[in-house]
């Protein structure tokens, strides 16, 4: 759930200015290799690919159903062990880190629905997975964006 996080976090806006932790190769490839990719051209390209569509899906611009070509080729294996069963997921080398990815999207949507979503901040790209009891968290940072909210309001009232 943090690479799923980190992942739809890559492209923050820094004064005023988008950054892309993906958009250069170089960049791209330790950000991948970091998360257990090896950081190809075409791992690089279907992980941009993914990022955009689960972000559009959290935003509630487009529905899940976007994520199926991400899926294609993907198989689930299952495997009896010592421990029990346990699924294996086969799918080809170059896309395995955004099926990661994907998969991690569903694991969160079904064991803490509703609980990822976008920093409350409109001038904020970010997005934070509320671990709160209350389900109330509004800002990926309380220390940046919260401050920034709270003293905005706080000016607007005393103005």
């Amino acid at each position: 759930m943090d690479a799923l996080l980190e992942l739809l976090n890559s492209r923050p806006l820094v004064n005023g200015e988008e950054q892309d932790a993906l958009g250069d190769p170089a960049d791209g490839t330790r950000w991948a290799r970091e998360h257990g990719g090896t950081g190809s051209r075409a791992e690089l390209a279907l992980l941009r690919e993914a990022r955009d569509a689960l972000r559009d899906v959290v935003l509630g611009v487009s529905s899940p159903a976007t994520l199926r070509p991400l899926l294609e080729g993907v198989h689930q294996i299952p495997e009896i062990t010592s421990e029990g069963l346990q699924w294996t997921v086969r799918t080809p080398p170059h896309a395995r880190l955004a099926v990661e990815m994907v998969l991690a999207w569903a694991t969160t949507e079904q064991r803490m629905p509703g609980r990822l979503r976008p920093c409350a901040n409109a001038e904020c790209r970010l997005f934070l997975l509320d671990r709160s009891r209350a389900n109330r968290a509004r800002w990926c940072s309380m220390a940046v964006c919260g401050n920034r909210e709270k003293a905005r309001r706080h000016f607007e009232r005393t103005r």
